[in-house]
């Protein structure tokens, strides 16, 4: 892997990781209750940024290698999914064991883009900020395991 590449992608995982550092608060508040309006627009806006970096990561990657970007309506769907595929020009970027709590991931980052504020959903957004670290754990060694390995 090209020196240029890996300090864009470790650059991306500093973002995330400060993400997580600044949040802390936020997470160890959703924890404990059931944030008001204003922490669960936060909360969503947390839960957005780090799709939005993981799914930066994923781009630069793809992009270096000469992978096919998708460019229809569904590419971030489409995208997502070859990350969890190994074709001629990589291995598998992202484990199959998460690929599932990954994808309620991509589908809040959806909701969240075409909703409002008003309409976040405690239920649906409880868990996602409550496994948001621990998946970025698996996702992080992942990248780091593919970037040691390219």
């Amino acid at each position: 892997m090209d020196n240029k590449l890996e300090e864009k992608i470790n650059n991306e995982i500093s973002r995330i990781n400060k993400l997580f550092d600044s949040g802390k608060p936020l997470l160890t508040l959703c924890k404990l209750k059931e944030p008001d309006f204003i922490e669960a627009s936060a909360a969503a806006l947390f839960l957005h940024s780090f799709y939005n970096g993981i799914e930066s990561i994923i781009l630069l990657i793809f992009k270096s290698i000469g992978e096919k970007i998708p460019n229809d309506l569904q590419w971030h769907k489409t995208l997502f999914e070859q990350a969890f595929e190994q074709n001629d020009k990589r291995t598998i970027l992202l484990r199959n064991e998460y690929k599932e709590q990954c994808v309620e991931y991509l589908s809040f980052r959806h909701y969240i883009r075409h909703s409002y504020g008003s309409e976040i959903d405690w239920k649906r957004l409880n868990p996602l900020i409550n496994g948001a670290e621990e998946l970025w754990k698996s996702i992080r060694e992942d990248i780091e395991k593919f970037i040691k390995n390219n």
